[in-house]
């Protein structure tokens, strides 16, 4: 029985000595009345007055016994109906627990088919999801199959197949990067013409899902991984990348990084360039060009450097541009070869450039370049005109033992204060225009030494 439900007392039944005991009682009674009538009416002193008086104590005798029998037959009627009520209200507990047993039965076999229904729902979602799977794997591993055959065309069709499953599954879409940057990786064969028109393709397919103006075709959060790999005509015009590591690349043919938005480090050590343009650059995060190698044209135009540009040991054999490039960190060309014209016309260098032991073989331009922080140029070497005509330089200039052996013009620079030029040398002959109050000594017929005051 639940706890909540009320406790009813149990139901005795009269036993039948108790009926013929309230019989009897009933029958003593009128007899007890009738006999002491009948006793009064016998001491009466008329003889016809005593008979009137023994049927009235008759009358009333029977009276009593009828009334006692009425009363007795009353409360048995109440009893019964006593009993009737009771009866009803157990039947009515009754059906209301019958009924309350039944909901809870209903309940409990509805809660029992929802958790099957949803057991059933949970095994059909997870053999649908293992069917996916099975399905994806076996669509990975087939065109992961098909970019191993010998047949070039088989090798197409192996990318096409990836970059659809790429494209239908965003959970797919890092493993599929990875394995076409570890093709690009692999080494291959020179001057195959199927084989390099195999992995111009790999290229355009990784580019094409880097563009954030097309949002159906943009993959977000790739990362590049095309350490070594050898590239042709690789071009990132306005891809975005959140992170590139192409260190020690070698890239044949015209590159393009133009109106490329990195914003994860560009790592592009070591790497090897024929022509280059990083024009329009936003790099977000640093950049690496330690140890690069251009051999042809590298343009940087406009270019902005929000975290700082690394280019130590590098080596540019063509002409290079960095005009109206700005520069937000310290800067460094440590020990970088300029073969060729190098022009930073109107670039801005925020924080701090370091120029120590850098090389100019061609023409070097500063034209109105603004250097907001320390400009250091010590060691280094100028070996053909250095223009630095309308330039600004807000902090130190530190020229110390630079090396001018072709004209040097600083025609209308302006400096915070006076440069540092100790041991600095230049050609006797090459028509200089130094900043005011330069002192210049003759060291020999063929050199200028340059002292601080």
């Amino acid at each position: 029985m639940a706890a909540d439900e009320p406790t009813e007392h149990r139901l005795r039944v009269m036993p039948w000595w108790l009926v013929l005991g309230g019989l009897l009682l009933a029958a003593a009674l009128g007899w007890l009345v009738l006999d002491l009538l009948l006793t009064e009416a016998d001491r009466a002193s008329q003889p016809d007055t005593r008979a009137t008086l023994r049927i009235d104590a008759i009358r009333t005798g029977l009276t009593v016994v009828a009334g006692t029998g009425g009363a007795l037959a009353l409360l048995l009627a109440a009893r019964r109906q006593w009993i009737t009520e009771r009866a009803q209200r157990h039947q009515e507990s009754v059906a209301a627990r019958d009924q309350a047993h039944r909901d809870r039965v209903q309940a409990h076999a509805e809660s029992v088919a929802e958790a099957a229904q949803r057991h059933q729902d949970r095994q059909s979602g997870a053999a649908e999801h293992d069917a996916a799977e099975r399905r994806l794997t076996e669509l990975y591993t087939r065109g992961v199959e098909l970019l191993g055959d010998d047949s070039a065309a088989v090798r197409l069709g192996g990318l096409h197949a990836l970059e659809r499953l790429g494209q239908d599954n965003p959970a797919q879409r890092p493993t599929i990067v990875a394995v076409l940057c570890a093709y690009l990786r692999m080494p291959a064969p020179d001057d195959e013409p199927r084989e390099t028109e195999v992995r111009r393709t790999a290229q355009r397919v990784l580019t094409r899902h880097l563009r954030a103006d097309d949002d159906s075709a943009y993959w977000p959060q790739v990362v590049l991984d095309l350490t070594g790999a050898r590239l042709v005509d690789f071009d990132v015009t306005g891809c975005t990348l959140t992170d590139a590591d192409l260190t020690g690349a070698v890239f044949t043919g015209v590159t393009s990084f133009a109106g490329t938005t990195a914003r994860g480090r560009l790592a592009l050590g070591a790497a090897v360039f024929d022509d280059v343009v990083f024009d329009d650059l936003a790099a977000e995060a640093a950049v690496v060009l330690d140890g690069a190698r251009f051999r042809g044209q590298a343009s940087f135009d406009r270019a902005e450097f929000t975290a700082g540009l690394s280019c130590q040991r590098a080596s540019f054999a063509g002409p290079t541009s960095f005009r109206r490039a700005a520069f937000h960190q310290p800067t460094s060309f440590d020990a970088t070869r300029f073969e060729d014209t190098a022009t930073f016309q109107e670039a801005v260098f925020h924080g701090g450039l370091s120029m120590e032991h850098t090389e100019f073989g061609g023409p070097a331009g500063f034209h109105s370049t603004r250097f907001a922080d320390l400009a250091l140029f010590r060691w280094t070497m100028f070996g053909a005109e250095s223009v630095f005509d309308q330039a600004q330089f807000h902090g130190p200039a530190n020229f110390g033992r630079a090396r001018f052996e072709g004209g040097a013009s600083f025609d209308g620079a302006r400096f915070g204060q006076p440069p540092l030029v100790d041991q600095a040398r230049a050609t006797a002959d090459g028509g200089h225009l130094w900043p005011a109050g330069t002192v210049v000594e003759r060291l020999d017929d063929e050199w200028l030494l340059l002292v601080d005051r």
